[in-house]
């Protein structure tokens, strides 16, 4: 089926390791847009860290954030879909987090929030290239609002995943809980999905699923890949991601996004 709309995972798809969008992934993109197809970026960031790339790209259409928390038009503004963690269950996470004794922050009002700036913080708030907002207590922030989501940070990667299989197991029914970095667990409402959202986009413009492409690298990405006609996962993915995709291209490093776009979508 001929693709109409194509969606973009940023960190480690379609930024090289210095989070940059090479030149030849540019184009190549432009090119895809002059054929009609719309494209749009699909990730766990928060607005405005994904912004300074939509508005390098140039595009006019609704950003998937937040994994699928918030989807909003670049332009516009308009919200098409808004899907916060429900304040029991953030404290009940935070909660948790507390226990564990590791680093973790929230995301209030397109806010980075924390308590304190730890190691882990200054590392995520460098790759976000967003200046943390210093809060005195996580907890009276939700007496306030629903946050978009919550993330701990650790270098230890089994604790990490040791932490991900409780979560999973207490709250997987409420939550959508997922590791978008080997340091990163990301808890979110559970209709906050990339898939969820990318079904949003497409049909706001009307597009059955068998037009949509969607290219990513990490198991945040792997319920997009499996919803979208054609999932497309990077050579620099995980074996599991790649085997929930149906192609895999080629890595980050290499212009993956670029190879996999002239090959379904120009060629």
């Amino acid at each position: 089926m001929p693709v109409k709309l194509v969606a973009l995972d940023l960190d480690d798809t379609l930024l090289d390791c210095g989070l940059r969008i090479s030149p030849r992934c540019i184009q190549t993109i432009q090119a895809v847009r002059k054929q009609g197809v719309i494209v749009t970026i699909a990730t766990g960031r928060m607005f405005k860290s994904a912004l300074p790339y939509a508005r390098q790209l140039e595009m006019d259409v609704p950003l998937i954030t937040y994994q699928g928390a918030w989807v909003k038009n670049l332009l516009s503004g308009e919200v098409l879909y808004y899907r916060p963690v429900d304040r029991e269950l953030a404290r009940a996470v935070f909660e948790f987090f507390d226990c564990c004794g590791v680093h973790y922050h929230s995301y209030f009002d397109d806010n980075l929030c924390m308590e304190n700036l730890t190691e882990e913080g200054r590392y995520y708030a460098q790759i976000a290239g967003v200046k943390p907002v210093m809060v005195d207590n996580l907890y009276a922030e939700l007496e306030k609002r629903e946050p978009f989501k919550i993330m701990g940070i650790t270098f230890n990667e089994k604790m990490l995943l040791d932490m991900e299989l409780f979560l999973k197991n207490r709250f997987g029914r409420e939550l959508y809980i997922t590791r978008s970095k080997p340091n990163f667990l990301e808890v979110m409402n559970r209709q906050a999905t990339k898939a969820d959202a990318l079904q949003v986009v497409a049909e706001h413009y009307g597009i059955d699923r068998s037009n949509v492409m969607a290219i990513g690298d990490s198991y945040n990405d792997m319920d997009m890949l499996e919803w979208a006609g054609l999932g497309v996962a990077m050579g620099n993915a995980p074996k599991d991601v790649k085997e929930a995709a149906d192609y895999v291209t080629t890595s980050n490093e290499e212009e993956g996004v670029a190879e996999a776009l002239r090959r379904f979508v120009l060629n």
